[in-house]
């Protein structure tokens, strides 16, 4: 099933839509922007160029994401979630003129697969935000968020960690592992060479 666009959207020529995605009223999608199969679009959402969206992606209404973004397969971004991608933002040099595109770097930001990022959340831009992660309503994301991790605040801090299915599960101590409702289990094991756990006094969250 072909993509489909709302007459009020704009769609660069030079995007790509997949099979079965919905573009919904008032969007705005730029110039070589990849968008993967089966994704829904709400009213009012802002991608830029060169942003690349994954598979089965639901993006709710007037959210804003920048160049640089890069959202892997089964993300969940509420209404209103805004990325950034300039770490020092200005409108003009220290002589006053114009900032062009040659005049500033982009950071780039990573949001890995079945992520969610709750409405009104701001993802500041150098980040990655793990698998299965969750980011509370209203959150500012300044730092990379681990796997199943449940962040909040400002800035956004982990709270508790959390199933694929999206509950909270309790991890024991001493054990390193906690079972879901849901019948999986989640097991900490020390982060791998490279690997962030985004908490120095904790370890690497993975479903057994």
């Amino acid at each position: 099933m072909a993509a489909r666009v709302h007459p009020s959207s704009v769609v660069s020529d030079k995007a790509e839509l997949g099979d079965g995605t919905q573009v919904w009223l008032f969007c705005q999608i730029r110039e070589n922007v990849r968008i993967g199969k089966g994704c829904i679009l709400g009213k009012g959402i802002y991608v830029d160029a060169d942003v690349t969206i994954g598979d089965n992606v639901k993006i709710q209404n007037n959210a804003s994401i920048y160049t640089g973004v890069t959202i892997e397969d089964g993300v969940f971004v509420g209404p209103h979630v805004c990325f950034t991608n300039d770490k020092v933002p200005r409108a003009v040099n220290p002589d006053m003129s114009l900032k062009s595109a040659d005049d500033w770097h982009v950071t780039r930001t990573l949001v890995k697969a079945g992520a969610a990022l709750g409405a009104n959340s701001t993802i500041v831009c150098g980040v990655t935000i793990g698998r299965w992660a969750m980011v509370a309503s209203g959150s500012v994301v300044t730092k990379d968020v681990p796997d199943h991790a449940l962040v909040m605040g400002n800035p956004a801090r982990i709270h508790a960690w959390v199933c694929a299915c999206g509950k909270r599960v309790h991890i024991d101590e001493h054990e390193k592992r906690g079972a879901c409702t849901c019948g999986r289990t989640l097991v900490m094991e020390p982060a791998a060479d490279g690997e962030r756990s985004g908490d120095g006094n904790r370890g690497v969250v993975r479903v057994a």
